[in-house]
């Protein structure tokens, strides 16, 4: 396949990516058809979504490009490393199963449909949802950013480097912009349940098939890694080879991520829309399945350890074996597709929710301007466009890898840790404590993120802003004669 970009198999695989597409077009237009024409149908799918769509639509925030791409990556240069992200994704979603029901509860019940938007009216301070918005659209710009340039990288690297990653990233998000503006979260999540069976589906076929291929078996491949690299104790799956991620890299990393998961904004926005809280709890108790589905991706980076050539960077050895190896043309198409359908399951979800966010909490909650029903849906649609053309140019203009890209964002969004324990398990609120203590723990992660040497003991930033960001809350609480989680009864603090 030397000349893959010059053959009629680069046709073949284009046709198999494009039909790929094509189908997550007609999906996501074909998605949106049981919603009502109202702003509830278009963001929240009229609060009906079942069990399949909530399985999916949440899975789709952690089986991502980030996993398809930047986890092979990271097993291929550091090894063990990589076991952070299931770490993260399930242990960080356990809480969850409290926080998601409560949270539902409370949108039923009070009509919210944002994360924001529920804890600044449950703390009574309405300026608190434009803050957390804004701090959402920090958060979700480069995480969007992430999956617009993974699709570009894997139709380069499938290619040849005839399509630029620049045109890659455009074609493939042409399509999620298209079905996004027309079918709303129900779009998304229709596109999310046939994206996710395709990738499901196909990195269990390959990580399988890849060290059997190379090596005889799983465990025939790490012990000629181990054979072959003993400077490395123990082989690929220590943390003590050159260059590799150190166990502070690995601890923070874990921490920050499994903190910042349960906060994503997109992740309670789904919580508004389930059907009931017995689909919640169901999608949260078979939500370990879907993160099984990273093991064979992770077997994948390790298979490239050894691998007779190596990528120009670590992200690219999925793609970079596939081109390499004699495999059907046919086989190479599909798990293309499958790359491209990991970063648009997650994209989708992320430009619907922080355009909605922007829109519902940032002018309807925080500067109490009230939109009709189709103004609402209309400044959504716009911010999306908006939204996803900022976060565009950032793929397009970043040259750092995936994994740092990540972590930034999950800095910020950690700060709405306090708020959202606050909000769903106290009895008395103080707004204006929580605002302020958010915006302090934001700052310093901003801040330690532009001057990493900073950093006491070499904390991630966003566990630095955290730290920060309780102890002003605590500070406040003490000073205005507030208690966190007092069982005591009484109204809100006023804001």
């Amino acid at each position: 396949m030397g000349e893959f970009a010059l053959s009629t198999d680069a046709w073949i695989v284009s046709g198999v990516a494009l039909a790929y597409l094509v189908g997550c077009l007609w999906v996501g237009m074909r998605g949106g058809s049981g919603a009502s024409d109202s702003a509830l149908g278009y963001v929240a799918g009229d609060r009906a979504l079942g069990p399949l769509v909530m399985y999916f639509i949440i899975g789709a925030t952690v089986f991502s490009a980030f996993s398809f791409l930047a986890t092979p990556g990271l097993a291929l240069t550091s090894g063990a490393a990589v076991f952070y992200v299931l770490g993260y994704g399930l242990v960080g979603f356990i809480p969850f199963y409290f926080l998601g029901p409560r949270a539902a509860r409370l949108g039923r019940s009070r009509g919210y449909i944002t994360q924001a938007e529920m804890v600044a009216g449950e703390c009574r301070h309405a300026p608190l949802a434009g803050t957390m918005a804004l701090v959402s659209a920090l958060s979700f710009v480069p995480y969007l950013a992430l999956q617009i340039k993974g699709a570009g990288l894997v139709v380069n690297r499938l290619t040849e480097g005839q399509v630029p990653e620049w045109l890659g990233s455009a074609v493939c998000y042409a399509v999620v912009l298209a079905y996004v503006l027309k079918s709303g979260v129900l779009g998304v999540g229709w596109t999310n349940v046939f994206q996710g069976v395709l990738m499901m589906a196909l990195a269990w076929a390959f990580g399988l098939w890849l060290p059997y291929k190379l090596y005889g078996g799983v465990g025939p491949m790490f012990e000629q890694i181990a054979a072959a690299k003993p400077e490395v104790e123990g082989g690929a799956l220590f943390l003590s080879a050159p260059g590799a991620k150190t166990w502070t890299w690995f601890l923070n990393s874990g921490v920050i991520s499994m903190i910042g998961f349960v906060c994503w904004p997109h992740l309670f926005m789904k919580a508004f829309s389930a059907r009931d809280e017995r689909t919640l709890r169901r999608t949260v108790v078979f939500y370990p399945t879907f993160m099984i589905f990273l093991v064979p991706i992770f077997l994948i980076g390790f298979a490239g350890v050894l691998f007779p050539s190596q990528p120009s960077s670590p992200e690219q050895i999925l793609p970079h074996m596939l081109m390499s190896l004699d495999l059907p043309v046919l086989v190479v198409g599909l798990f293309c597709a499958g790359a491209l359908a990991a970063g648009m399951s997650t994209g989708d979800a992320i430009v619907h929710a922080s355009a909605s966010i922007l829109v519902r909490d940032g002018w309807i909650t925080a500067l109490r301007r009230p939109l009709s029903s189709t103004q609402e849906r209309t400044a959504v649609r716009v911010l999306i466009v908006v939204l996803m053309f900022a976060s565009y140019a950032l793929a397009v203009l970043y040259s750092g890898d995936l994994v740092s890209l990540l972590l930034y964002a999950y800095g910020p969004i950690a700060q709405f840790l306090p708020g959202l324990l606050v909000s769903v398990l106290g009895r008395r609120r103080d707004g204006v404590a929580l605002h302020v203590a958010l915006v302090v723990g934001v700052v310093v992660c901003v801040a330690l993120k532009m001057y990493p040497e900073r950093a006491p003991w070499g904390m991630h930033e966003g566990l630095c802003g955290l730290a920060a960001n309780v102890v002003v809350l605590l500070a406040l609480s003490l000073a205005r004669g507030w208690r966190p989680f007092s069982a005591s009864s009484g109204s809100n603090a006023p804001a």
